[in-house]
């Protein structure tokens, strides 16, 4: 399995890979003795959120359907559907959220309707033991409070937005980030005090950061969908990985990543 991470949002990805052998299509979800077919490389675009998940589910759905091989594309969701409705072959798209994904069904490049398989809430990160003692998001334009954000055409920034709305807390961050692991990296090193990231990152990264919960984080909860696109080069493969997404065995995954249910 090979990982990727493109963080430009302006730029199409020029990804070369191997064309697929497709079985019979059949596309069973669970993995084990109803395993399917399918076989071939399956090319997946992702939201950076979904790098710990999606590579543990991308492990398990090889060794479900032996003679398959996923790579991945994590990047911000935005960034990602540019790069699809800019002719990067891929053969799923999984969003962190509605929006990003509407611009990729928008302009007709998904094979059907997306299917919404999780949601996420954001939390506060902060340096390990919070010596800042930031324990609400006002906290957060209090003076010397360095804080970083996602911009705001990524989810993670759009949903930062709106959580900050709805406190009626206005911050003016050092940086605005690409995606939500850039993000969250600025807390990991020290650049910054805080961040506004996903509940599932903070719980990635619990080693080295803490989380901080608030009330207004229910005022933006993210949608994740999930699509097979119109010009998927192993259609019946990405169908498979979708299956298996919405699994059990994925949902299992996902839950223990700390992601909620659709």
């Amino acid at each position: 399995m090979r990982t990727f991470r493109l963080a430009a949002a302006g730029l199409a990805a020029v990804i070369s890979f191997g064309v697929a052998g497709c079985g019979d299509g059949s596309t069973t979800p669970a993995s084990g003795s109803g395993a399917s077919e399918v076989t071939g490389a399956v090319t997946v675009f992702a939201a950076a959120s979904l790098t710990e998940s999606f590579t543990t589910i991308g492990k398990q759905f090889e060794a479900a359907h032996p003679g398959t091989a996923v790579t991945f594309n994590f990047a911000g969701s935005s960034a990602l559907a540019t790069q699809i409705n800019q002719g990067a072959p891929a053969d799923v798209f999984a969003s962190a959220a509605a929006k990003n994904m509407t611009a990729v069904t928008g302009a007709g490049n998904a094979a059907g309707p997306p299917a919404t398989f999780v949601k996420n809430q954001l939390v506060i990160a902060v340096a390990k033991g919070n010596p800042k003692k930031i324990g609400a998001l006002a906290d957060l334009s209090g003076r010397g409070i360095k804080v970083a954000l996602c911009a705001e055409e990524v989810p993670c920034g759009a949903a930062a937005g709106k959580a900050l709305d709805a406190a009626g807390v206005k911050v003016t961050p050092v940086t605005y980030e690409q995606d939500v692991k850039a993000a969250l990296s600025k807390v990991k090193l020290g650049e910054v005090d805080a961040s506004l990231v996903y509940r599932t990152d903070a719980k990635a990264a619990a080693a080295d950061v803490g989380a901080v919960e608030f009330p207004e984080s229910a005022q933006a909860v993210n949608d994740y969908p999930i699509v097979l696109l119109k010009d998927a080069r192993n259609a019946s493969g990405g169908q498979a990985f979708i299956d298996y997404v919405l699994s059990a065995d994925g949902t299992k995954v996902l839950e223990e990543a700390g992601f909620q249910a659709p």
